[in-house]
């Protein structure tokens, strides 16, 4: 049984990674991520979160 020539597995390696790099590139921009709305009253318990209770 003849053996695969270098170039073989080169050219190989090289689909398999331009296909894993596409695949991930498609899973992460297809995710949009959910803004969450802050109202008036969300906005004073997030600041007053931030303030150190000494």
């Amino acid at each position: 049984m003849p053996q695969m020539s270098p170039i073989g597995w080169l050219s190989l390696f090289i689909m398999f990674s331009m296909t894993f790099i596409l695949f991930c590139m498609m899973n992460y921009y297809s995710f949009l991520p959910i803004k969450p709305s802050f109202s008036s009253d969300d906005k004073k318990t997030s600041i007053n979160s931030l303030n150190w209770k000494w």
